[in-house]
């Protein structure tokens, strides 16, 4: 948790952009497993509602109401019995005085509190919920239909939090670069462990165990398989093969912030030519992005360059053919590339994506794609200092989708499907690093370098026991 500072700052600052109404931020509850007292384990806290409450206990709801200068923080103060089976917590008033808010009240007054906001015609603002129980909790306040939320959810207030999360504040960016860290010792437990005749499912493990033991909980579910052509391929049972890709991507959450790292490796230790070359384009794109990202410039155009430098490179192998641009605008390199090459990171790995996608990764100039591949740009938007985004371009040989356009003739112009059928067994690549834009450029977040050079990861694998 930030300073009382922090969270007074910014309520005053969204009370300055909203204007009018009545604020619902609404916290978690624990969710269920199984049954209700076997709960997901670690709670995992609204994001937004910590950005302006700081507080990471269940059963919260932050109230603000604009016209009459009141802030509240509601919930029920924990009672004896859940003391003697989880121990004793911060009252709610105490909880409240910690983040600079002065008043506090039980839950129930809540259902007051938007009665009156209703009886009097006063816009009642809250975000798109996620959660079934929040969706039922806001049609018991407000009256809205769980179906009708997202679209009831109000504009105002997704707009100004997106401004205000998007450029990140010195201690946010410290508290990435820490959870970057962490992130690093994560992909080099990996890279150690993985090894000829190790299951994917120990190496996954491995790299979950090095976040819980060293911050709150991963950042999205591990990433790790010989399929790196899936691309959100679980840890299997399958024994690593020599010969064959490993692709880890895999984040930890460290003081309630992300981190976000892809790295793809020879099982061997030793690329083979042929992955070594398909390996150096997605080297040379990854390493195009950190060259001209910068304020002011169009992640969206920076995606676009990528995917005509990979066309390109991808011609040299003749794996692809024809006009460069007219490929592209084709969208025939999303045979190999059916993703963006980025998305926002910060409390959330994908950060605010829960807030709509189009309001936070894109502006009134850029608007998101509906051609195959590029629909998956979750970042066009111009970039402005203190953004934080991935980096993550990646070639991959989708056997089903080769499948696809083959026998529809899609893109048949631009593609060498003859060749193409010789790589069904290649996998997948894929390099992230997490970046910040800064005044007049872009870094890597995170003081540790998880080797991606070719020789380095070379050189590293070299020393595993």
């Amino acid at each position: 948790m930030f300073s009382k500072e922090t969270y007074v700052r910014r309520r005053t600052e969204l009370k300055e952009q909203i204007e009018s109404g009545v604020i619902l931020l609404f916290g978690n509850n624990d969710a269920p497993a199984n049954y209700p007292a076997n709960a997901y384990s670690p709670f995992r806290q609204d994001s937004s509602f910590v950005y302006y409450f700081g507080q990471h206990r269940d059963g919260l709801v932050g109230v603000i109401d604009i016209d009459n200068d009141v802030e509240m923080l509601i919930g029920d103060d924990i009672d004896i019995d859940d003391i003697v089976w989880y121990g004793a917590v911060d009252s709610v008033s105490a909880l409240a005085s910690q983040v600079g808010v002065v008043c506090s009240a039980p839950m129930k007054e809540l259902k007051s509190i938007c009665n009156e906001a209703l009886r009097l015609h006063r816009k009642v603002h809250f975000l798109p919920p996620y959660r079934h129980d929040n969706m039922i909790h806001i049609m018991d306040l407000l009256g809205i239909h769980p179906n009708l939320q997202r679209e009831s959810a109000s504009l105002e207030l997704i707009k100004a939090v997106i401004k205000m999360r998007s450029t990140k504040e010195p201690q946010e960016v410290e508290a990435i670069e820490r959870a970057c860290e962490i992130g690093y010792q994560m992909h080099i437990a990996a890279m150690r462990n993985a090894k000829p005749g190790v299951t994917e499912r120990f190496v996954g493990g491995v790299v979950d165990g090095t976040a819980n033991s060293l911050a709150s909980k991963v950042s999205f579910a591990t990433i790790f398989s010989q399929h790196g052509e899936i691309m959100h391929g679980c840890p299997s049972e399958a024994m690593l093969e020599s010969g064959r890709l490993a692709l880890c991507d895999a984040g930890c959450e460290l003081d309630d912030y992300c981190s976000d790292h892809t790295r793809t490796y020879p099982v061997s230790g030793k690329f083979t030519q042929r992955q070594l070359d398909i390996y150096k384009i997605v080297e040379e794109c990854h390493d195009y992005a950190l060259n001209v990202a910068k304020p002011g410039v169009r992640w969206y155009d920076v995606h676009m360059d990528i995917c005509r430098l990979m066309t390109e490179r991808l011609k040299e192998l003749k794996l692809m053919k024809g006009d460069t641009d007219e490929a592209v605008n084709a969208g025939a390199h999303a045979m190999f590339l059916p993703h963006g090459l980025g998305h926002m990171m910060g409390m959330d790995v994908h950060d605010m994506e829960g807030l709509g996608q189009q309001y936070v990764g894109f502006d009134e100039e850029t608007r998101p794609s509906t051609q195959f591949g590029t629909n998956c740009l979750r970042m066009g938007r111009h970039l402005e200092e203190n953004f934080v985004v991935t980096d993550e371009p990646g070639i991959y040989f989708i056997p089903a989708l080769i499948d696809n356009w083959r026998a529809s003739g899609h893109c048949k112009d631009f593609i060498n499907f003859d060749l193409l059928e010789t790589y069904k067994d290649f996998g997948g690549i894929r390099i992230e690093d997490d970046l910040l834009i800064t005044k007049d450029g872009c870094r890597f977040l995170g003081k540790s370098r998880i080797p991606y050079h070719p020789a380095d990861v070379e050189a590293f694998m070299a020393q595993r026991a």
